[in-house]
């Protein structure tokens, strides 16, 4: 019996996944799209960008050469549509009723690394945990954490000075900032997330910074790719055909999902127990306390929230703090522009500690920071599926193969769509010629005739934006505003001499963009630091 189902089994598939292709592209309008050739039958365009010398080369030059929407060619023969055109995002984001929701391989990934929090809902289910969580990231609870946040900035640069800096004899020497600041976002998602202490600048070692450490790194398996879409948008098949492969990249991926659900339970039960604290998971378990299950989270999704917070606003943090640092950097003036700034400041507040007004009236400061966040968006690309037919809109027209030009794009349900984040935030239209350079200024003196309205923060895609959009931005910005005024008081960055050793490149790393050198493992920022005591 075994055998003739073995033998039957091509016999089903095969015809089941070319009927599948053929009427796909028989009934879809991507095939009138523009778009690169597909080099490879198997693998389509996705060799290309698991191939590309840094993130966004291919599609920069594909948004150049076909316009803001585009169509690429995935693995097996079939198409996504790439979207980078503002009305488009704007609409695919904000239209009511999630249109466009988190694409199946999405959702396995994440369910089976973080569990079923907030970056794995969707729909009703999403818009139920929104709802509970969104007093934790109010505004004003947001302010509660500045002294929290400061505190480990201060620490941050007592260790510096203290352990890094003073072993060298000459003041200054390259320090792979990415680990520091880690270790201090660690600390601070910790005591204000959860009123947990980790200590990791104090030196303590805990398990969580272990599992965590180069979760992400490794190439991902190209089959995987061909996996993926045979089981999800051929055969569409709901469980998860990689969760159980013997590779290291996946045991660490079980490892952590397994480490954090009994780590996550111990923070809800303390949590519970102490009752009046003021981190996110303290007034989110208040938030919570209501009788009616359409307006509560589950004791699962408590505690998966742990874990999605944890790495949502430890990791991604860490790494838009080390391509600011980056920058800046290389942009020398502008560093002593942001120090003049906060200098004046602090001429005025006559020793007492900077507050949320004082940080948000440093203009510049803040410029520099939309910046950093506009050219390094630690999110390059989101995956969105098309949950019914619709019809996307576009904010400039463009021209099809046949030389048409369309002011729209009519998409069915199951329509795989990538918002192109780090092609929109470059985008000339938008940003000006001038687009791929470190400019500031321009978030000084905007031109409103050319804002688009997408983002939650600064027009910019970094963050997402609609129901969908990052939760926990006010706390990511104003945790990035106190650490690098507090750096900057104290340091001066600069670039080591450029050798292939030192040179920095723009890869993913489980689909966040990672600084990393040539040959190295894991991510690495090596900058020249300075006390500006010496």
């Amino acid at each position: 019996m075994g055998n003739q189902i073995t033998t039957l089994l091509p016999l089903v598939v095969v015809p089941a996944f070319l009927a599948r292709i053929y009427y796909r592209w028989q009934n879809d309008f991507l095939r009138k799209l523009r778009g690169p050739d597909s080099s490879s039958f198997l693998y389509g365009n996705d060799i290309d960008l698991i191939c590309q010398n840094e993130v966004g080369d291919c599609e920069f030059k594909w948004a150049r050469e076909y316009g803001n929407v585009w169509r690429q060619h995935g693995c097996l023969g079939t198409d996504r549509l790439v979207v980078a055109d503002p009305e488009a995002l704007r609409y695919i984001l904000h239209v009511p009723g999630y249109h466009f929701d988190k694409r199946k391989e999405v959702l396995k990934f994440v369910e089976m690394t973080f569990g079923r929090g907030l970056t794995w809902a969707t729909g009703e289910t999403h818009r139920r945990q929104r709802g509970v969580m969104n007093p934790a990231f109010s505004a004003p609870q947001m302010r509660t954490f500045l002294p929290m946040f400061q505190n480990s900035a201060s620490k941050l640069v007592q260790v510096l000075k203290e352990e890094v800096i003073a072993a060298e004899p000459s003041g200054q020497l390259v320090v792979d900032m990415i680990g520091w600041l880690s270790r201090t976002t660690l600390d601070v998602i910790g005591e204000a997330g959860f009123g947990f202490q980790f200590g990791s600048l104090d030196g303590l070692e805990n398990p969580l910074r272990k599992q965590n450490e180069n979760l992400f790194t490794g190439t991902p398996l190209r089959y995987g790719f061909i996996i993926r879409t045979i089981w999800y948008y051929i055969l569409e098949l709901p469980s998860d055909p990689l969760r159980y492969l013997p590779t290291p990249r996946y045991r660490r991926f079980r490892r952590y999902s397994a480490f954090m659900r009994n780590f996550s339970q111990g923070i809800v039960e303390r949590s519970i127990i102490e009752g009046d604290g003021k981190d996110v998971m303290s007034v989110l378990l208040r938030a919570n306390a209501s009788e009616d299950p359409r307006r509560t989270l589950s004791d699962i999704e408590m505690v998966d929230q742990i874990a999605t917070l944890l790495f949502a606003g430890h990791d991604t943090t860490a790494k838009s703090l080390t391509w600011y640092l980056y920058e800046i950097a290389r942009n020398p003036e502008c560093q002593e522009r942001v120090r003049a700034e906060i200098a004046a400041i602090r001429a005025k507040k006559s020793g007492e500690e900077l507050s949320a007004t004082d940080l948000e009236s440093m203009a510049y400061t803040l410029a520099t920071i939309k910046e950093g966040l506009r050219l390094h968006p630690i999110v390059h690309t989101l995956l969105k599926e098309a949950t019914q037919d619709d019809v996307i809109p576009l904010s400039s027209p463009i021209v099809t193969k046949s030389g048409e030009q369309v002011s729209s794009i009519p998409v069915r349900k199951g329509t795989l769509v990538d918002l192109a984040v780090g092609v929109y935030n470059r985008l000339p239209e938008i940003w000006g010629i001038d687009a791929n350079e470190f400019k500031p200024e321009r978030f000084l003196d905007i031109d409103k005739s050319h804002r688009s309205n997408v983002g939650v923060f600064g027009n910019l895609m970094t963050f997402s934006s609609g129901p969908s959009g990052c939760i926990g931005w006010r706390f990511a910005v104003l945790e990035m505003q106190t650490i690098i005024v507090t750096l900057l008081e104290n340091f001066e960055f600069s670039l080591p001499p450029q050798t292939e050793k030192t040179r920095i490149y723009r890869k993913l790393a489980g689909g966040l963009m990672a600084s990393v050198v040539k040959g190295g493992k894991g991510a690495w920022m090596g900058l020249v630091v300075k006390s500006l005591e010496e």
